[in-house]
């Protein structure tokens, strides 16, 4: 007991007075080490974006690609031009509209702040997953057209208009209102893309609203549409850390 008592009043007693320059020091040292040792970890970009493409689920392009196929299939036996325009039109406006739960996925599992605190921005997350998109999309859409105009002979000017046109107004309007401040679901974008796809049907189907447009004239709009489209994608590259896509405590996170 006695043992005891005197090592109570001798740490009592003994009164440590740090070196506030030897404490920086260390934690200087430290966080140089941790830097070093995280450093040797760290994911290069083209890691990066293999992480990101293991990530994306491939159902959605494996649906896209079945859609192309049975397009492909039932294109050589239509021989009314109006339900091939319809067909064309509506298939355009279903490829694009598979990718948005995947470009919605964060706003849906609720995670853009944990994106937010990886070491790669939003910014970049979003660039892998359009990058990746985009390049597959692009595979798809060429061997489409050329198996289109090779083997049920239709018109590369046909193939323009009908499905490209409209697929380009729908990738501007999943891309516009991604990038959009406001909360928006999936769903009600969903339904704009169909919204838009109806008054695109009611465009084809009369006669002279169609027939008065020539190529040139439909060429300007598909270039109008992509000139939107690109801007609409570089908004949402620079935009996306400018705002929150969930909520916290029922209070908007901008």
């Amino acid at each position: 007991m006695d043992l005891e008592k005197k090592l109570k009043d001798h740490r009592k007693n003994i009164k440590i007075i740090p070196n506030e320059q030897k404490v920086s020091d260390t934690i200087r040292k430290s966080m140089e080490v941790y830097c070093l040792v995280e450093q040797e970890r760290l994911l290069t970009y083209w890691g990066f974006l293999w992480e990101q493409f293991c990530l994306i689920r491939k159902r959605w392009w494996l649906s896209q690609f079945l859609i192309l196929v049975l397009l492909w299939a039932v294109l050589p036996s239509i021989q009314v031009e109006h339900l091939l325009e319809r067909i064309l039109g509506v298939a355009a406006s279903l490829f694009i509209i598979l990718i948005i739960p995947e470009l919605w996925k964060n706003k849906t599992y609720q995670s853009m702040e944990i994106e937010a605190a990886s070491y790669y921005s939003l910014r970049q997350i979003y660039a892998a997953r359009m990058l990746l998109f985009g390049v597959v999309d692009i595979v798809l859409i060429t061997l489409f057209c050329i198996s289109a105009a090779v083997t049920a002979g239709v018109l590369f000017s046909q193939l323009l208009v009908q499905f490209l046109f409209p697929m380009t107004v729908t990738t501007a309007i999943c891309f516009g209102i991604l990038c959009s401040k406001y909360s928006i679901g999936e769903t009600a974008v969903i339904m704009m893309c169909i919204a838009w796809n109806a008054i695109w049907l009611v465009v084809i189907l009369n006669e002279k609203i169609y027939t008065a447009i020539t190529f040139p004239l439909w060429v300007t709009f598909i270039g109008i549409a992509f000139i939107f489209l690109v801007f609409t994608i570089y908004r949402t590259l620079h935009g996306c850390s400018n705002y929150w896509e969930v909520k916290s405590n029922e209070i908007g996170l901008r």
